[in-house]
């Protein structure tokens, strides 16, 4: 619960900051479309050696996913038996680990950590937030905002991530103009879930403060 909070504290800071200071504060919610079915098995293995996991570990979990087959029985009858090399295991405690382990990946690539991007919260940049999955990216103009969400889909989709832009949506505290993605309009909204607390545009907690 505490890294809950601490997570969704900068996402409820940052509109106030920005009224206060007067600058646009706008943000924008990731979502992947089926992000843990679309974990890349030989992509994963590579990530985790990148990333510093001893070697030991990325084999046992190696032999964890090998020779996995599967079948699909449609209205009759069943298909042919197949290798699956794609997707963690469902209901494995291992399975949330190995997806944050994949978008962090994703994250470090894009390079937000270093550039001057993001807005300021305590006289530090701050260009995106992260809680498992739960993504926000968060910029003072439109035009850094949509580079930095153009940098994250194509690192993704180096790793066989996609967006889902049905689901991935704008928070603005001023005018935006709208988007369009791979010919699909990204929805701008008034206010978000993060963690499952009400974010708003103008950084208003009384809905919130109702709500519990």
């Amino acid at each position: 619960m505490e890294k809950v909070c601490r997570a969704e504290a900068p996402s409820r800071r940052s509109p106030a900051c920005g009224r206060k200071q007067q600058f646009a504060v706008l943000c924008n919610t990731i979502d992947y479309a089926k992000a843990f079915d679309c974990v890349d098995h030989n992509k994963l293995w590579k990530i985790l050696k990148e990333m510093g996991i001893p070697d030991h570990l990325i084999c046992l979990l190696r032999n964890l996913y090998a020779g996995q087959e599967a079948t699909v029985r449609p209205g009759h009858g069943t298909t042919d038996w197949f290798q699956i090399g794609k997707g963690v295991r469902q209901g494995c405690i291992l399975s949330p680990c190995l997806c944050n382990l994949y978008a962090e990946y994703i994250m470090r690539n894009t390079g937000l950590e270093e550039a001057q991007t993001g807005i300021k919260i305590a006289r530090r940049n701050v260009s995106h937030l992260r809680y498992a999955d739960d993504i926000t990216l968060m910029a003072e103009s439109e035009e850094e905002l949509k580079s930095l969400l153009m940098k994250v889909k194509v690192e993704s989709e180096k790793v066989g991530l996609k967006l889902n832009i049905q689901k991935t949506k704008i928070m603005a505290s001023g005018p935006i103009t709208s988007w369009e993605i791979d010919g699909e309009t990204v929805e701008t909204v008034s206010d978000f879930i993060f963690l499952g607390s009400k974010i708003t545009a103008h950084g208003d907690c009384s809905h919130e403060i109702k709500r519990r």
